[in-house]
């Protein structure tokens, strides 16, 4: 196996930069035109800027203390998966609405450092972040079909003081990746610390693989039981055609998994449910109320159910046939129904990332452009309602 060399700083980067359900539930509800407008937000890294081609595959998380933290990857010299990748990010100390310059995080002399998704662990502080690594020569299909120079790894880095200073990633591909598995992703986006059950305050970071020699797609989980110092390959989803995924807890104690699909039949998400804190996962199923261009999602809780009122899943995802109209949605079922919604923006859109801030907003970081849905990645904030019910 090639040795790796890697170079972790903290440094700035190559570039600075400055209501019919919830009357139901909870009494009448009214939401202003200008509420239901778009919510374009500040652009947090500009494509084409400082240095890198291209700025892709957003990450937010919220720290213990309230620190709001916004991870992607820097593309040194094209908009492609493969390649010169670094990690970046930025932090704000005010709900975001001022943001620390871009910072690089990893970057490994033009191999490619990505996939970055966080968790934060609220017993210890630690902010942690899973990534993945490949050669900087290898691409996709190569690493899929067993004839790249090396394969996918598995990495992990913390931070004890609030994403100020990262620590030397590790590698924990042994742990947590099968011997006869090739592609591997981790979310990208956020994974989950459980709080509720027997397992509350397990970690969990969700991922996908694909299978040598079958090539079949699925979505996986891996998890820590012990604030992040190991990490172990939890349970796979019974069918294929699946593969990046966002994971949240129900306040059964359940977990969804949230899934890209790539069934031909219909464009939708797909998603499955785990009754063990995701070492194993069931009824899986095809999401219809879901439209999804076959791309990356964001499925994060707001809040519990607690004084009469209903919990809140959100999900944000680009609802078109196409990568565009990113939309974020709000169930307070537990994610049956998903009956409210906000339009972010009718541009091209993609990836992005939900987050709870502490005052109650919903923040978001995604991908957007006025013709290429990854000219920019932006930062927008809203409250919740600020979505309105769907439109017959």
């Amino acid at each position: 196996m090639i040795p790796i060399r890697f170079r972790l700083t903290v440094r700035p980067a190559r570039w600075l930069s400055g209501a019919a359900c919830i009357a139901a539930l909870t009494g009448a509800l009214f939401v202003s035109a200008k509420a239901r407008a778009e919510a374009p937000g500040d652009a947090l890294f500009t494509s084409g800027q400082g240095g890198y081609h291209t700025y892709r595959i957003p990450a937010l998380t919220v720290t213990k203390s309230g620190t709001v933290l916004a991870f992607c990857e820097g593309r040194g010299k094209s908009q492609g998966d493969s390649g010169d990748i670094d990690i970046l990010w930025r932090r704000s100390t005010d709900g975001g609405r001022t943001w620390s310059p871009s910072q690089l995080l990893w970057e490994d002399a033009g191999n490619t450092c990505g996939n970055p998704c966080a968790v934060v662990d609220a017993a210890t502080g630690k902010v942690w972040l899973l990534l993945t690594w490949n050669r900087g020569d290898d691409h996709e299909p190569d690493i899929i079909a067993g004839r790249s120079h090396d394969t996918r790894r598995v990495f992990v880095t913390h931070s004890d003081d609030e994403g100020l200073s990262w620590a030397r990633p590790r590698e924990i591909t042994a742990d947590v990746k099968l011997t006869n598995w090739t592609w591997y992703a981790t979310g990208p986006g956020a994974g989950i610390q459980l709080q509720r059950g027997s397992r509350a305050g397990r970690l969990v970071i969700p991922c996908d693989h694909i299978e040598s020699g079958t090539k079949r797609y699925f979505s996986h989980v891996i998890y820590s039981d012990n604030h992040g110092a190991n990490w172990r390959l939890g349970g796979t989803t019974p069918k294929d055609l699946v593969n990046e995924c966002e994971v949240a807890e129900l306040a059964d104690g359940a977990l969804l998994l949230n899934m890209r699909s790539y069934d031909p039949a219909l464009k939708a998400r797909q998603t499955a449910v785990g009754h063990d804190g995701g070492m194993s996962w069931g009824e899986q199923r095809v999401v219809p109320e879901l439209p999804d261009p076959i791309c990356q999602a964001s499925l994060r809780r707001l809040r519990w159910p607690e004084g009469g009122k209903p919990g809140v899943l959100l999900f944000a995802n680009a609802a078109s046939g196409k990568r565009e109209r990113l939309t974020v949605r709000a169930s307070f079922d537990d994610g049956r129904t998903w009956p409210v919604s906000r339009l972010i923006t009718a541009q091209p859109s993609a990836y992005s990332c939900l987050a709870a801030l502490p005052d109650g907003r919903i923040g978001l970081l995604y991908e957007t452009g006025a013709k290429n849905p990854y000219a920019e990645l932006r930062f927008t904030t809203f409250a919740l309602d600020s979505l309105s019910p769907a439109t017959p």
